[in-house]
Parts: C-alpha cells; structure tokens; sequence
C-alpha cells in the first residue's frame, strides 16, 4: 500500500509539472499560429490542447483511484484511471478529424492566408524543447499506469508534431512553398489517430474484461497442474483492473488427501504464490474441489 501511495502521488507530482509545461506552450502557439497565419501551429496547438485537457482528466482520475475500496466499491477506484484513457482517446480522435478537414481545406486555396516562417519556427522550436522535457518526465510511469501512458503518447505526439511544423517553416523560408504549412497539419492529424487507436484499443481490452495479452492462459494452466496434489483446473478467468492489476480466478480440483489431511490453507498459498511469481498477479482466487465435485460445474465453464 505504502509504495501505491507512493507511485500515485509521483505521478500526481509529474502530471502537474508536465501541466504546466504544456500550459505555457499552448498559449505561446496559438499566439503564434494566429500571428503567423500557420495552421501547422494551431493544428500543434490544438493536440496542445487535447493533451492539456488530458493531463486534468488524468490528474482528476489519479486522485479519484487512490480512494480506499468501500463496501459498494470492493476493488476500489482504479477503473477511473481506464475511464481517464477513453476520454483521452476520444479528445484525440475529435483533434485529428478537425485539423484534418481545416488542412485540406488549406491545402486546396493556400493563397487565402499569408504564413510567416521566421516565427513560425521560433515558437515551433520552442514547442519542441517542451515536449522533449515533458515526454522524459512521463516516460517511466508511462509503463505502469494506462492513464499515465495516455498522457505520454499525447505530449508524444505533440513532440513530432513540433518536428513536423520545424521542417514545414524550413521549406516556406526557403523556397516560400506556403502549401508545406497545411501538409505538415495533415501529417500531424495523421500521426494522432494511431497513438488514439492504440489508447482506445487498450482500453477496450481492460472494459471489455478481456484477456491481459501478455498473459499466456494455457502456461498457468500448466503451472497450477504441476501443482503437487493438483488433478486438474477449470472455470479459469484472467481480467484487469487497470494496467498492471490482473486478477484471477479459477476453480482447481484436487486430491482427497488434501482435505483428508487439512491441507487446504497450504494449497492455497502455494497457488497464489506461484501466480505472484511467475505471472505477476497479486490478486488470485481459488475454489479448491474434490474431483467428484467437478463434473456437477457449468458445462460452459472453462
């Protein structure tokens, strides 16, 4: 518990910094992408201000999942966490179709707007910088916690999106090609939507009970078999709470000895042991059954 309270407020710690990094940059590319006339910055500005939006919800679902379980709550808050996700994953999907139609819109009449290069890149290097910062400062906790990587791909995304309007403000003071400002939009758009898949499809997986899918189902059949006085498993259920949290369940027959010899509390530790060990659940539920109790189970059960 100790080291939950820990991460949980690390990464609170973390979210605020990035916040107010990512704050600051925003307003200075919108300032800009209105001064300059490039949509690539106000396209920047836009994921800017996804992952702004992101980093509350994160930072509110943070506080909300360190509540103690309750009575009507017994697993506790963490599912808010996985919620947080979908509602970054969906601001990141409303982003990229937005820039997307104003940059083709761009793209097909580039002479309605003037675009000035020269700040154009100032502001864009400066955006850069940022999200270099920001992205090292979520990078580790980003492997823990699906609301924290949320987090990271955003202000990841937003550092190649920096890269995207530095190279598009190169070429407009090169040759004067305004039409790079609006395809850099569009590629920035683009690079969003499967960072927003990815999110979405991880948190489809954890809603949707499915699966962990680093977690081999049949390789802890075969460790709770090789279990001594182990005859059998069934009715076997592997989910997450949130990332990191597996939980298992399952239905394990056994010898008679072990009852005959009250062996039960034994039984129990080495199976959750092993799952502890070798499969990274901390939490892990076992009915233990005599075999002539098995055959009376769900025909659908697994």
């Amino acid at each position: 518990m100790a080291h939950d309270h820990a991460q949980h407020t690390d990464n609170r710690r973390k979210l605020w910094l990035v916040l107010g990094i990512v704050a600051v940059v925003l307003v200075a590319e919108v300032v800009g992408g209105i001064l300059t006339g490039s949509l690539a910055l106000l396209a920047d500005a836009g994921h800017m201000f996804s992952d702004l939006t992101g980093l509350i919800i994160a930072l509110v679902a943070l506080g909300v999942a360190a509540r103690p379980a309750t009575q009507r709550h017994t697993y506790g808050y963490r599912r808010v966490e996985v919620l947080g996700a979908l509602a970054n994953g969906l601001i990141l999907l409303g982003v990229a179709v937005s820039i997307a139609i104003t940059g083709v819109s761009r793209l097909l009449d580039p002479g309605r707007v003037e675009v000035l290069g020269t700040p154009m890149l100032v502001v864009a290097v400066v955006g850069l910088v940022a999200n270099i910062v920001s992205a090292f400062i979520l990078r580790s906790s980003a492997k823990t916690s699906i609301n924290m990587r949320g987090a990271y791909f955003e202000v990841l995304g937003d550092l190649f999106g920096s890269i995207g309007v530095i190279i598009a403000a190169l070429i407009i003071l090169a040759t004067g090609f305004v039409q790079a400002d609006a395809i850099a939009s569009l590629i920035i758009a683009a690079g969003i939507l499967p960072r927003a898949w990815v999110l979405l499809r991880d948190v489809w997986r954890v809603l949707n009970q499915s699966t962990p899918p680093d977690t081999d189902v049949e390789l802890i059949r075969r460790h709770i078999r090789d279990a001594p006085g182990v005859i059998d498993v069934h009715d076997v259920h592997v989910w997450s709470i949130t990332t990191g949290e597996h939980i298992f369940t399952a239905h394990v027959v056994v010898e008679a000895a072990v009852f005959a010899e009250q062996r039960t509390g034994e039984m129990l530790d080495t199976l959750s042991e092993c799952l502890a060990a070798h499969f990274d659940v901390e939490h892990s539920t076992f009915q233990l059954e005599p075999a002539k109790h098995a055959g009376h189970e769900h025909p659908q059960h697994s």
